[in-house]
């Protein structure tokens, strides 16, 4: 019997649809679920060459070598069961890739690991959610060389093509390092969805605009330089009307306005700060969510403090092109915070990312896939290692868009819509492109109450007054 191509081990939403994808390519799989059942019922639905045994060791021994065996399991403890589990029946050269979102640091760990044992482990971030995993994802994998050189063949037939038709997937660095860059993808995401939904709340409240009249907006908004995959959802969205009510309404009406979310922004944030690397609209995005739970006290402060929003100072007309200009001003400054990150990081941790690949593979398949990425993907081609902002492709779209931006966030404070994610943006760029900031005084304060010392401007060395004696 000819043995498979490539294993699958995990057969839920996007584990199934990762195999179907795989098959479709020409590809013999083997499969194995937890739950036999579940394999069972995988492969009633779905003809095609794929495989399967009840047990490990018979399952590995289906897998032609040296095996490839992508683990698409829930992140943290199962992806160490399952590791411990196929171990003992794996080969010197056979690779494990790790397709969920674990957090990097386990991933460098488990590489270390199996290194020792002589098998390579890949941790590799996939992006698309079910459509991408079946019709063609982006793919991040890290790990080591000679894994790539023997996985490429099958991830460049599986991946999503980017705006110049080819696959969008590359090798990212070593250990840990795809899993990184798909957690500060999930990061930057977290702040696109913030801005998007701010912006949605302002034209709701401030210019009480319904569900549909907001998403032709989005959708006129989708377009040229501005378009995205979350903007054209996002219209979709707006636009579903709900089939459960008797009343004809909007489904995203009915929603109730607790965002959910599984953690990749928050190690983002965790990590930036851990590293001292300043991420503030993704922040802000993390603690949107975390406001937007705390519904029971949100009614209740709300009737208590008599909440209103105030009339826009411009018409929707005049405003709807200040807010095209301000919503991609803070785009720029969300990838900005996040293509900083990973270029700090990969400099840290020696993996010598390559912000330009990483900017392509993401133009197809990933959730964050925009126009902007072209951009991105050019800027980075000409100049590898400058700050984001100091891009001159950025830099000539923000000396347009800033003032806009600025003009969104003072309609947004004085209309008593909250738009945090917008502000921070601002903000950032504002504190980013300022020669002064106002540190200086911070220092002063903290020598005064602490003796934390500080440095002067026009000499070298540490220094320390007693304050109270002059």
């Amino acid at each position: 019997m000819k043995k498979s191509d490539f294993a699958i081990i995990g057969l839920g939403t996007m584990g199934a649809a990762l195999a179907c994808n795989v098959e479709s390519r020409g590809y013999t799989v083997s499969i194995y679920n937890r739950d036999h059942k579940k394999t069972q019922i995988f492969l009633a639905q779905h003809e095609g060459n794929f495989t399967t045994e009840k047990d490990y060791n018979a399952f590995i021994k289906t897998i032609a070598r040296p095996r490839k065996i992508l683990l698409m399991v829930k992140a943290g403890d199962p992806v160490d069961d399952v590791i411990a589990d196929i171990l003992p029946h794996l080969n010197k050269e056979d690779i494990i890739i790790d397709g969920g979102n674990s957090y990097y640091k386990d991933t460098q760990r488990r590489e270390q690991t199996l290194k020792i044992k002589g098998i390579h482990f890949v941790g590799m971030g996939v992006s698309g959610g079910e459509e991408g995993a079946l019709l063609g994802p982006s793919l991040m994998p890290g790990g080591s060389k000679e894994s790539w050189e023997i996985l490429k063949l099958i991830l460049n037939d599986i991946a999503a093509k980017d705006f110049y038709g080819n696959p969008c997937v590359t090798h990212i660095g070593p250990d840990g390092s795809g899993h990184y860059v798909k957690m500060v993808h999930n990061g930057i995401e977290y702040a696109v969805m913030q801005l998007m939904a701010e912006l949605y709340d302002i034209y709701r409240h401030t210019y009480k605009q319904s569900a549909p009249q907001i998403a032709k907006i989005f959708a006129e908004l989708n377009t040229k330089h501005m378009k995205s995959f979350l903007f054209e959802i996002g219209s979709n969205v707006l636009n579903k009307q709900d089939e459960t009510t008797k009343i004809p309404s909007y489904l995203v009406d009915n929603i109730l306005d607790k965002a959910a979310q599984k953690g990749t922004g928050k190690w983002t944030s965790q990590d930036a700060l851990d590293r001292g690397i300043a991420v503030p609209t993704i922040t802000e995005a993390v603690f949107g969510r975390y406001i937007s739970s705390e519904k029971k006290e949100r009614i209740s402060l709300a009737k208590q403090y008599n909440h209103r929003y105030a009339k826009p100072n411009m018409s929707i007309k005049d405003f709807t092109p200040i807010a095209k200009k301000a919503i991609y001003a803070a785009l720029i400054s969300s990838y900005a915070q996040g293509y900083d990150l990973i270029t700090k990081t990969a400099a840290e941790e020696q993996w010598k990312i390559n912000l330009a690949e990483m900017s392509r593979i993401w133009q197809g398949g990933c959730i964050i896939r925009a126009e902007l990425l072209r951009t991105l993907h050019q800027a980075y081609k000409q100049h590898k290692t400058i700050h984001p902002l100091a891009q001159p492709a950025l830099h000539k779209k923000l000396k347009t868009h800033t003032q806009p931006l600025r003009q969104l966030v003072s309609l947004a404070v004085e209309s008593g819509v909250p738009a945090p994610a917008f502000a921070t943006s601002l903000s950032y760029l504002d504190a980013m492109t300022t020669e002064q900031s106002p540190a200086n005084f911070i220092q002063g304060l903290r020598d005064y109450f602490g003796a934390h010392t500080y440095e002067r401007t026009d000499k070298k060395g540490t220094f320390h007054t007693e304050w109270t004696n002059t």
